[in-house]
C-alpha cells in the first residue's frame, strides 16, 4: 500500500454536500457540549460543595440519554430524521440558553440545573437519527470512511472542549461557557437545516413497543449484527479499566494529579493517531477479521498496561489501547450501517448507542469489584485477558462476523426472522440491505459514541 492510503479519507466530504454540513454541524455541537459536561459538574459542586450532588446530576444525564437514545430509534425509524434531529437540537439550544440564565442570576438554583441537564440528556434522540442516516446520505464504499471522521469529531471535542471550557469558567464565568453551549447548538440547528428530508425506508406500522421488539429481534437473529454489539461488551464490561487509574498512579507509578491526566490522555492521543490514519480501513477485504483482531490487540494492551512497571511502558500500552479501539470503532459504525436495512437504522443504532452509555459505567463497577478481589494490577490484566479470549469465542461461535466484508455487498444481507421469532403478523423485519442501494445521496451516522 501506498503511504497515502493510510491517511485518513476525506471522500465522503469531497463527494458530499449532506456529510459536509453534518461534518461542521458535528464539530460545532460537540465542542459546545463539551463545555456542558465541565460546566455543570463544577458549578454544581461550587453551589453544594458535595461529590454526591455531581454524581446525581451525572445519574440525571445517565438516565434521561438512555431513554432518550432508546426512544430515538423508534422514533428515528417512524418519522422524517431530518425533522427529528432539528427539533432535538433546537430544543438543546434552549436548555443551554436556559442553564446559562441561571449561571447569569445572583442565586442560581440547583433544580433549574437538575431540569436541564434532565431535559438535554432527553434530546439524545437525536443521536439515534443522525447515526440512521449514514447509509442514506453515504455511498457504501465510503462507509468506513465517514466512520472514521465521525469519530475524529468525537476527538475533537474530547481534546480540545474541556480545555475551552476551564479558560472560560476561569475568566468569563459560567454563563458565557454555557452560553456559548447554546450558541453552538443553534449553529448545528442551522447547518442541519439545509439537509434534504430523510423519511426512513419503509415507516413501521407497529406500535412502539412492537417496533422495538421487530428490531431487537432483527438484532437477535442477525450474526454480523449481534456480533458487532458483543464484541463491543466484551471490550466494555472487562477491559476499561479507568476508574483504576488513580488507584494505579499513587500504589504502582508513586505519582501524582499529573500522571493521572497523562493516563487518562494516553488513549484519546491513540484514537487520534489511529483516526488521522484510517484511510486503510475502508480498503481492506476482511472488515470482521480486523475488527476482531483491533479488539483482542486492545484487550492485549489493557493486560500489558497491568503488566508494566515503568511510566513510559504504560503510557505506550495506552497509546496502542486507544489506537485499537478507535479502529474497532470505525469498523463497527460501517459495519452496522452496512447490514442493516434502511427502515431498521434507526433502533439498531439506538441500541449501540444506548449500550455505550450504559458499558462504560458497568465496565467501571466491574473493574472496581474486581480491583478489591485482586488489587488494581493484576484485575487489569486479568480483565484484558478476559477480553481476548471472549473475543476469540465470539470469532469462533459466529462465522459471519468473521467473513463479512465492507468491500463485498453480498456479505451481512440481513437474514429472514424466523417464524418463531416474536413479531406480530404485519410486522416484517426486512431482507438483504446490500442488495438494494440506499435512498439519498451521503453523510455521517453522527451518533455521540462516549468516550472509553
Amino acid at each position: 500500500m501506498r503511504a497515502s492510503t493510510f491517511m485518513i479519507d476525506v471522500s465522503p466530504l469531497r463527494a458530499s454536500r449532506e456529510f459536509r454540513l453534518v461534518f461542521s454541524a458535528r464539530i460545532v455541537s460537540l465542542l459546545g457540549i463539551a463545555l456542558t459536561t465541565v460546566g455543570v459538574p463544577w458549578q454544581v459542586y461550587a453551589m453544594t460543595q458535595s461529590s454526591l450532588q455531581v454524581s446525581v446530576a451525572a445519574l440525571v444525564v445517565g438516565a434521561t440519554t438512555l431513554a432518550g437514545t432508546l426512544a430515538g430509534g423508534v422514533i428515528a425509524d417512524r418519522y422524517d430524521r431530518r425533522l427529528v434531529i432539528l427539533a432535538s437540537r433546537g430544543g438543546a439550544a434552549l436548555v443551554f440558553a436556559a442553564l446559562a440564565l441561571n449561571a447569569a442570576i445572583p442565586a442560581p438554583q440547583l433544580w433549574v440545573i437538575y431540569l436541564c441537564v434532565g431535559l438535554n440528556g432527553a434530546t439524545s434522540v437525536s443521536q439515534s437519527a443522525l447515526m440512521a442516516v449514514t447509509p442514506a446520505i453515504v455511498p457504501r464504499e465510503h462507509l468506513a470512511a465517514a466512520g472514521a471522521l465521525v469519530a475524529l469529531t468525537t476527538q475533537i471535542g474530547a481534546v480540545l472542549g474541556p480545555s475551552i471550557a476551564g479558560l472560560l469558567i476561569a475568566g468569563p464565568g459560567l454563563a458565557v461557557n454555557f452560553g456559548l453551549c447554546a450558541v453552538g447548538s443553534a449553529i448545528t440547528t442551522l447547518l442541519l437545516f439545509f439537509l434534504p428530508p430523510l423519511p426512513p425506508g419503509d415507516a413501521p406500522t407497529a406500535r412502539p413497543i412492537r417496533s422495538m421488539i421487530e428490531g431487537a429481534s432483527f438484532i437477535a437473529h442477525h450474526p454480523v449484527i449481534r456480533g458487532v454489539l458483543l464484541v463491543d461488551v466484551a471490550a466494555m464490561l472487562f477491559a476499561l479499566p479507568y476508574v483504576l487509574f488513580p488507584q494505579m498512579t499513587q500504589e504502582i507509578f508513586g505519582g501524582g494529579s499529573a500522571v493521572v491526566g497523562l493516563f487518562y490522555t494516553a488513549p484519546a492521543v491513540g484514537a487520534m493517531i489511529a483516526a488521522l490514519t484510517s484511510g486503510w480501513t475502508g480498503h481492506v477485504h476482511h472488515s470482521g477479521r480486523v475488527l476482531l483482531i483491533s479488539v483482542g490487540l486492545y484487550g492485549t494492551a489493557i493486560a500489558g498496561f497491568g503488566l508494566s512497571g515503568s511510566l513510559p511502558l504504560a503510557l505506550g500500552f495506552l497509546v496502542v489501547a486507544g489506537a485499537c479501539d478507535m479502529v474497532s470503532e470505525v469498523l463497527r459504525r460501517a459495519l452496522l450501517a452496512h447490514c442493516t436495512p434502511d427502515h431498521l437504522q434507526g433502533r439498531v443504532s439506538s441500541v449501540w448507542l444506548a449500550q455505550a452509555t450504559v458499558g462504560p459505567s458497568a465496565g467501571g463497577v466491574e473493574a472496581g469489584v474486581a480491583a478489591r478481589l485482586l488489587t488494581p494490577a493484576p484485575a487489569i490484566v486479568a480483565g484484558g485477558a478476559v477480553c481476548v479470549v471472549a473475543t476469540a469465542a465470539l470469532a469462533a461461535w459466529l462465522p459471519p462476523l468473521r467473513r463479512v466484508s465492507l468491500k463485498d455487498p453480498t456479505h451481512g444481507a440481513a437474514p429472514a426472522v424466523p417464524e418463531h421469532a416474536p413479531l406480530e403478523p404485519e410486522v416484517e423485519v426486512a431482507g438483504p440491505t446490500t442488495d438494494t442501494p440506499p435512498p439519498g445521496a451521503d453523510a455521517a451516522g453522527a451518533g455521540d459514541r462516549p468516550e472509553r
